[in-house]
């Protein structure tokens, strides 16, 4: 499991400076004249082959590699760890990620392992996109309240999807043991469950190929809408997660321009880089991910979204890079609510880091340990940090 280094820079949960293209420690040339301090080659992580997220890295890299002359090699992983991994440890400078970063910064899931712990990550963009609660048209639910003891279905393994289902249950004031829990081993089953008539709900990004099943069959589909004016619904909804916003999506299945649905926002992919990736690299890298804009906006019917007014804007899974930040002020898109946000996930990072650490020096046996074991400690301590921010 161990995949981060003990902790070096102040308050960080376990990175230390490695040499490594775009971070702390061996330095990549930099030749663009206009752009001097934009790295000649990169290694990025990413999804795999044939995912949104490697469709956009490998097109933001085309363009990049056409106007500067950077040469970026991609690394795909259909693992989460796969994508996070070679970031800490430096052996990639950026990674593509999705909510896998959450749970490294928070240290959940595989990072409350002894020897990993809350990693020090922060993000430069990230394109929005959304999750909602998919049904059937004939299934009589027309609200998320209406889901309570109704067949869903359930893949518990997929992490980065629960974690969203959990937050829109919040919305109601439901809980995931409200409703009737239909397993699957995979995402691409919980869909064809519905197809099949096994259950009447689940959780789906409406991008997701699968759906355009459940909505040429008898039994269709219809999205489950998260009102943007149910102040009360969106606060228990950022309780449960800080990443999410209301986002009116009308890219899917079962939605168009005129059929739009609110649904749960969030960022993916996330172009995330070490803390300790150096400010200049990272001011240069952002500049030239917007520059390039109308050479890759056009890669798929979402990439659109990578518009910097957009991408350039939290909620995000990790704060922002000072280095994205600078870029972001220079051009006029850094407005005062957005550093509100900045400044309380600084102080969120900071404190689960600290607790971390306050956590492993009280009980020197946790550092042995995996993660299952480690989460009953880790848990309540982390609620608490949350609770008192």
């Amino acid at each position: 499991m161990t995949f981060t280094r003990r902790k070096v820079l102040q308050g960080a949960g376990g990175i230390a400076a490695a040499g490594v293209l775009g971070s702390a420690g061996i330095r990549p040339a930099h030749a663009q004249q206009n752009l001097p301090n934009l790295p000649t080659t990169m290694i990025w992580s990413c999804y795999d082959v044939g995912a949104a997220g490697y469709v956009e890295a490998s097109a933001v890299a085309d363009a990049m590699g056409k106007k500067y002359g950077t040469r970026v090699r991609l690394l795909p992983s259909g693992s989460s760890q796969g994508r996070v991994k070679p970031v800490i440890q430096g052996r990639a400078s950026h990674g593509w990620l999705a909510t896998e970063l959450y749970f490294a910064v928070e240290g959940l899931y595989e990072y409350a392992a002894g020897d990993v712990g809350p990693q020090d990550l922060r993000t430069l963009m990230g394109r929005v996109n959304s999750l909602s609660i998919a049904v059937t048209k004939d299934s009589g639910i027309n609200s998320i309240a209406d889901l309570k003891g109704k067949p869903f279905a359930y893949a518990r393994a997929n992490t980065s999807v629960n974690a969203k289902i959990d937050p829109i249950l919040a919305f109601a004031g439901m809980t995931i043991d409200d409703l009737d829990l239909i397993e699957f081993p995979g995402y691409g089953q919980t869909m064809k469950a519905l197809v099949e008539g096994r259950a009447v709900a689940g959780g789906f990004a409406p991008s997701s190929s699968g759906l355009r099943e459940l909505e040429a069959s008898p039994q269709g589909i219809r999205w489950l809408e998260l009102d943007p004016n149910d102040k009360e619904g969106w606060a228990r909804v950022r309780k449960a997660v800080p990443f999410v916003e209301p986002f009116k999506e009308t890219i899917g299945a079962g939605l168009s321009e005129e059929n739009g649905v609110w649904m749960l926002g969030y960022r993916y992919p996330m172009i995330t880089v070490r803390a300790d990736a150096a400010a200049d690299e990272v001011y240069a890298v952002t500049k030239a991910v917007v520059e390039t804009f109308d050479m890759y906006k056009d890669a798929n019917k979402v990439a659109p979204r990578w518009d910097p007014k957009l991408a350039g804007k939290p909620p995000m899974d990790a704060a922002l890079h000072e280095g994205a930040i600078r870029y972001f002020k220079e051009i006029g898109l850094w407005e005062p609510d957005y550093q509100t946000w900045q400044e309380g996930m600084l102080a969120r990072h900071e404190g689960l880091q600290q607790a971390w650490n306050k956590m492993l020096a009280g009980d020197a046996k946790l550092a042995s340990l995996g993660a299952d074991e480690v989460a009953k400690i880790w848990m309540p301590v982390r609620a608490e940090v949350i609770s008192s921010l």
